[in-house]
């Protein structure tokens, strides 16, 4: 599959917008600990490897997701390869022994909202960073990219976001914020 994700930063009114306007989905908190590579750095290839932990409603869930270079210059548009795991410590102990090293741990609160069917907005507040907005879609062809960020970008600059950001959190964070 192809995330197509569209960020812009918000505040206190952007967040009010979105909870009047959206269906809420969930609350989660997240916490992403991402990985290098012992042989490819993943910050000149422009990927990610990391496990994501998510807590929400007295439940837990953890993931590894790989996550190729982005393929669109407007928008944070990438392969995404994502896999449930029941114990994240033991595939990161896998990881370690396999050479890979723990890079950053991010840290957010991630409120997700229902728009239409394939699409939602989320709402984070990331530790160290502050409060961003981003717009999610999937798609199986690339073909379909750019009129997807268009129609996300449209959706974002409607709650009123003027200023975009294609940069990971992962990014902003090792980058000073």
């Amino acid at each position: 599959m192809i995330e197509i994700e569209v960020k812009g930063y918000a505040n206190d009114e952007i967040f009010e917008r979105v909870r009047e306007r959206f269906e809420m989905i969930r609350r989660e908190k997240q916490e992403d600990v991402y990985f290098q590579h012992p042989c490819r750095d993943f910050s000149r290839t422009d990927e990610a490897l990391r496990i994501r932990l998510k807590r929400f409603d007295g439940h837990f869930e953890a993931f590894l997701t790989y996550k190729g270079p982005k393929i669109d210059p407007n928008s944070k548009t990438r392969k995404e390869i994502e896999v449930q795991i029941e114990n994240p410590e033991r595939h990161e102990e896998i990881l370690l022994e396999l050479g890979f090293r723990r890079v950053f741990t991010v840290r957010k609160t991630r409120e997700k909202y229902h728009v239409e069917k394939g699409v939602i907005i989320v709402l984070d507040e990331v530790e160290g960073l502050g409060k961003f907005v981003e717009a999610e879609a999937l798609t199986e062809e690339e073909e379909n990219v750019g009129r997807i960020v268009e129609k996300l970008k449209n959706l974002l600059m409607g709650i009123g976001i003027t200023r975009f950001e294609r940069r990971s959190y992962l990014e902003l964070l090792l980058e000073g914020g």
